[in-house]
């Protein structure tokens, strides 16, 4: 049997799966905590790896790594990271961000050059940061890579030729999904006038080459492209992810170009692209909320199923770490709406998970709006586990809601493109698809679904504009 591995380096741990080439079984699991925060040491993320892939890794065939987006990771002559790695969740590049989209001539401009406008997420901006705060660790910075291609390259050693691949690229704000280019010339603007080296960037059946035991190593990519290969995405699908962020992202055969920014204009991990929109705010919302309620997420669930939907007119406008869509990176959550009769555990629990929906709703609308038509919504991530979630989500939605098989689609994802690049063949291995279930809300509930929404948008619109 011909075993690969994929590897989900994601904020809050590294997971790996090893699959079975052929049918994409999964055979065994590995997996191990990263360090909390938004600025962290690469190091951590590769000592996870080899924790999680102890007794694995050295008995597969091809493996690649499909890690969380945007970070920047900067590396000195020798190698080595000059500073902890900024995060994509780490807004202090906010500034920066609204200082390089007036620079180059406006949202526009940007979404023209690059298919997105950069905001404080995007690798382009934590650049500018750098250069104008620690100008000295600037100066001595040789190479700029992403998480997940720093790890591609420790699994092949040091003296191997750092790569990326054109999904994870297309989150940096300075490589073209249109061109398949990088634009050099915003790396510069960006950095201050300074030119550091790039990871080429590598096609999606690609060998990135091989780690010191002779396993085919993969060109990897972002996460959520990852994801989309592991579900096997078609035209029509909509995925809605509930990790510690929250993503909506649909296949595109062209590439996208928003000048509002709210829709990134990514590409994906087939040759394809992935229009996306992007929340900071998703699971961390539930488990913010159990802890100030005193219970775990179990509890959270019990207690908001016994509120009615809607709250009794409490809303939680969901923005506790900052928001990216809408674009308020500092913004806090708040409350609106409390009055007597609402302000008990219960309805709180509620609002909690009635606002990360609502707040997704809304990003979900972003992308309808460019005219994507969706077939389905596939619901997945952490937080799609609860059937509470599940339930208001299509009452939210106001549509069906696909729930696959709970499974680690990112890492899964990743060892299909291992398998892919293992076998050189023009297509992806045709892995089967995951079961899924479907909730379809009643006419009724669909009503209440809106009228939360309303509700909702007050809250927001009032506040925000």
């Amino acid at each position: 049997m011909t075993r690969v591995a994929g590897v989900d380096s994601s904020t809050q741990s590294c997971k790996i799966v090893v699959c079975d080439a052929a049918t994409g079984a999964v055979l065994e699991r590995g997996t191990a905590p990263h360090p909390d925060g938004t600025a962290v040491p690469a190091e951590a993320w590769w000592d996870a790896l080899r924790a999680a892939g102890n007794g694995l890794l050295d008995r597969v065939d091809a493996i690649a790594v499909a890690g969380q987006q945007h970070g920047m990771v900067a590396l000195d002559a020798d190698g080595l990271p000059l500073r902890d790695a900024l995060l994509w969740n780490d807004v202090r590049s906010a500034a920066a961000a609204e200082d390089l989209v007036r620079e180059l001539g406006g949202p526009g401009a940007w979404a023209d050059a690059v298919g997105s406008v950069p905001v404080a997420a995007f690798t382009v901006t934590k650049l500018r940061w750098f250069a104008d705060h620690e100008p000295d660790l600037a100066d001595r910075a040789r190479r700029i890579l992403l998480p997940h291609d720093y790890l591609t390259w420790r699994l092949r050693g040091p003296d191997a030729e750092p790569v990326t691949d054109r999904g994870d690229a297309s989150g940096t704000g300075y490589w073209s999904p249109a061109t398949e280019r990088y634009r050099e010339d915003l790396v510069s603007l960006a950095f201050r006038g300074r030119t550091p080296q790039l990871p080429r960037v590598l096609g999606p059946a690609e060998s990135a080459g091989r780690t010191a035991t002779g396993a085919l190593v993969a060109a990897g990519t972002g996460d959520n492209a990852g994801a989309a290969l592991g579900l096997g995405l078609e035209p029509g699908d909509v995925v809605m992810s509930l990790g510690t962020s929250g993503t909506v992202y649909a296949r595109g055969s062209a590439p996208s170009a928003d000048p509002s920014g709210a829709i990134a204009g990514f590409a994906d991990a087939t040759g394809s692209f992935l229009p996306l929109v992007c929340t900071l705010n998703a699971a961390r919302v539930l488990t913010a909320s159990a802890q100030l309620l005193g219970v775990d997420l179990y509890g959270l669930e019990a207690l908001a199923a016994q509120a009615p939907p809607g709250a009794e007119g409490l809303v939680l406008l969901p923005y506790l770490t900052g928001e990216r869509t809408p674009n308020l990176p500092h913004a806090t959550g708040s409350l609106h709406g409390l009055r007597p009769r609402n302000m008990h555990s219960w309805h709180l629990a509620r609002a909690t998970y009635e606002g990360m929906l609502c707040n997704m709703a809304d990003a979900l609308d972003r992308l309808v709006a460019t005219g994507i038509a969706p077939r389905r919504v596939l619901l997945i991530g952490g937080a799609a586990r609860s059937s509470l979630v599940r339930a208001i989500a299509a009452q939210i939605l106001g549509r069906p809601v696909t729930i696959p098989e709970p499974e680690e689609y990112v890492a899964l994802g990743a060892a299909r493109q291992a398998a892919w690049a293992l076998a050189g063949t023009p297509a992806p291995p045709p892995w089967p698809t995951r079961r899924a279930a479907e909730i379809h809300p009643s006419a009724a509930g669909v009503a209440t679904g809106q009228a939360i929404r309303d509700t909702y948008a007050r809250a927001r619109d009032a506040v925000y504009g």
